[in-house]
């Protein structure tokens, strides 16, 4: 008769191991939650190439946070030094987004083409560098006129300035 009693509270643990398991998957909160904090923990260590993967993985899945791990796919993207990428996933969310969203895209954009602008510079290629240099001085002028809480170390406003500064230089 003692081992009916285990039994069961073997089966009931089974139960709640295997409905938990299932619980944790990517579609629902708690899998979601998981694994977008992976990607956070990946991105904060410097570990770029896994957060990129996780940060793909749940992209289409993310419903109302799609903005926001798109916009961390962008700047884990800037980290790795994938400045294209990362111009280009925060430039689509620019386009498409609006107040805070649209601002924090954007510093990611202006921030993403200003690198690729100097990488250009380094080549050679004055023409493509002085396009993205603009690209990126239109993005943060239009962060910081509307959004200048955004930058309050002053990060964005130096950026700005060095990029005016290297732009005088090319015209």
């Amino acid at each position: 008769m003692a081992g009916r009693p285990i039994r069961a509270a073997i089966a009931v643990i089974s139960v709640f191991s295997i409905v938990s398991c299932a619980e944790n998957t990517a579609d629902s909160p708690r899998g979601f939650k998981s694994q977008y904090n992976q990607a956070r923990t990946a991105l904060e260590q410097g570990d770029y190439a896994r957060a990129n993967r996780v940060y793909l993985r749940l992209a289409d899945d993310a419903g109302p946070f799609e903005t926001r791990v798109r916009l961390e796919h962008g700047h884990s993207e800037l980290r790795a030094g994938a400045f294209d990428r990362a111009s280009a996933i925060a430039g689509a969310l620019a386009q498409a987004g609006t107040g805070d969203a649209r601002a924090a895209a954007l510093a990611v954009q202006g921030t993403a083409d200003h690198e690729m602008g100097l990488a250009l510079l380094r080549q050679g290629e004055t023409a493509a560098a002085a396009a993205r240099l603009r690209a990126a001085q239109a993005a943060l002028d239009e962060v910081l006129a509307d959004h200048p809480e955004m930058d309050p170390l002053g990060a964005l406003v130096g950026r700005q300035a060095s990029i005016a500064a290297r732009l005088k230089t090319l015209n």
